[in-house]
């Protein structure tokens, strides 16, 4: 094997040169593919990063909620059938029955990183003759922003949260004429009122949640909605993002909660990230398929045109074994440089494009991800589809027959 090495290196070389214009050609197409998928990958990968670093900094992955309310059906007696129709009943604003309990259950779960309880349910926000009706979350701001992460979407102020405390969202604010350290009254549905102070504004990138999401200390919630030691959601932060609905199920099967992951609240996003994995997916499988078309059908015209130069070979000693690995070289060196040039290309045009996205403020439209395993594994790829189409050519030249080949 050893002798067979430079005979293999050097053979491929020279055919590799010989034909400058058809291994350019073939080169450029693998470059081109290449990049396409090294761009594509990288691409995806930022925007799915930027959309699951949105959607987990601003909910918890789990929410445990109170199960819903079920009517049932009055019965006489044991042997009488009743056939009335039960309606849904109108869901109430209802703390989780032992919470407590529960939340040490979560704290015990390997799976599970932070339990965070907090209050929610519905208030008037009044400012002079202003009035707006939002949504009051009452949150322990030493565990809850371990899963929600506040802070981010800070615009004006602090996120402080004492028991005379608010922080608002900035629609809110603009419609209400708000600024950081001016006076709020809430009106809880419980009757109970409250004049609390805004800390801090924050910005989510949604109007809706801007005007109706207003946070306060979990005791002024409780106070606020009448529901004085109780909760309405305990919200969960686990190690795997992934298995967030399995662990969700298992959760809502052994506890008499209401279970909802990050994957279920946002199935129509998590759905689109799924297709868009699987267009990337398709992608690399056509570009590889027309890299390998495009390499298999040069070294055949390779093959044909150099059938005399074959044939001498064999004619002199040379072994099928070289002649196929020859090939076989051939086709891996194409794809790998190839893949050199085309993974340079990508990344270059991966900085281009994250350049020109950046919006006006400075934000990214998403984070560049350029990761070096990702070039690895396409030289790799490309190395390996150019052997691999380089079979059937190969196969075709050692098994040439010298005198066959000289007289053609």
């Amino acid at each position: 094997m050893i002798r067979w090495m430079p005979f293999v290196w050097t053979g491929a070389l020279r055919f590799l040169a010989e034909g400058r214009l058809q291994t350019g050609f073939i080169v450029g197409g693998i470059t081109i593919g290449v990049a396409v998928i090294v761009f594509m990958s990288a691409m995806l990968a930022g925007l799915e990063a930027n959309f699951i670093r949105r959607v987990l900094t601003s909910q918890p992955q789990i929410q445990l909620l109170p199960p819903d309310q079920i009517a049932r059906p009055l019965r006489s007696g044991p042997r009488e059938i009743e056939d009335a129709l039960v309606q849904r009943p109108s869901q109430r604003v209802l703390s989780i029955d032992q919470w407590q309990m529960i939340a040490r259950r979560m704290e015990a779960l390997p799976e599970v990183t932070v339990v965070a309880t907090s209050m929610s349910g519905a208030a008037l926000a009044v400012r002079g003759s202003a009035s707006r009706s939002v949504s009051v979350l009452g949150i322990e701001p030493e565990t809850y922003l371990r899963i929600v992460k506040l802070p981010d979407y800070l615009v004006a102020g602090r996120i402080r949260l004492t028991s005379d405390d608010i922080v608002v969202g900035t629609e809110l604010a603009a419609d209400l004429g708000a600024v950081v350290g001016d006076k709020l009254l809430l009106n809880g549905a419980s009757g109970s009122s409250r004049l609390l102070t805004i800390t801090g504004i924050v910005d989510f990138g949604n109007k809706g949640a801007n005007l109706r999401n207003t946070y306060v200390a979990l005791r002024t919630s409780q106070s606020l909605l009448g529901m004085i030691g109780g909760v309405t959601e305990i919200g969960l932060s686990v190690g795997d993002i992934y298995a967030a609905e399995t662990i969700a199920q298992q959760i809502q099967a052994s506890n008499a909660v209401q279970a909802d992951s990050w994957i279920k609240t946002n199935a129509q996003f998590f759905t689109a990230v799924q297709a868009q994995k699987n267009t990337n997916l398709l992608i690399r499988l056509f570009v590889g398929l027309s890299v390998a078309f495009g390499i298999a059908a040069v070294l055949v015209v390779s093959v044909i045109q150099r059938s005399k130069d074959i044939g001498i070979l064999r004619a002199m000693g040379t072994t099928r074994t070289q002649i196929l690995k020859l090939f076989l070289l051939q086709g891996g060196l194409l794809g790998f440089a190839g893949s050199l040039t085309g993974s340079t290309f990508g990344a270059l045009a991966l900085v281009y494009w994250h350049q020109t996205t950046r919006q006006a403020d400075g934000s990214e439209l998403f984070p560049l991800i350029i990761e070096p395993q990702l070039f690895v594994t396409t030289a790799l790829l490309a190395t390996l589809t150019g052997v691999v189409a380089a079979m059937a050519p190969a196969l075709r030249a050692s098994r040439l027959d010298p005198v066959e080949a000289i007289r053609g």
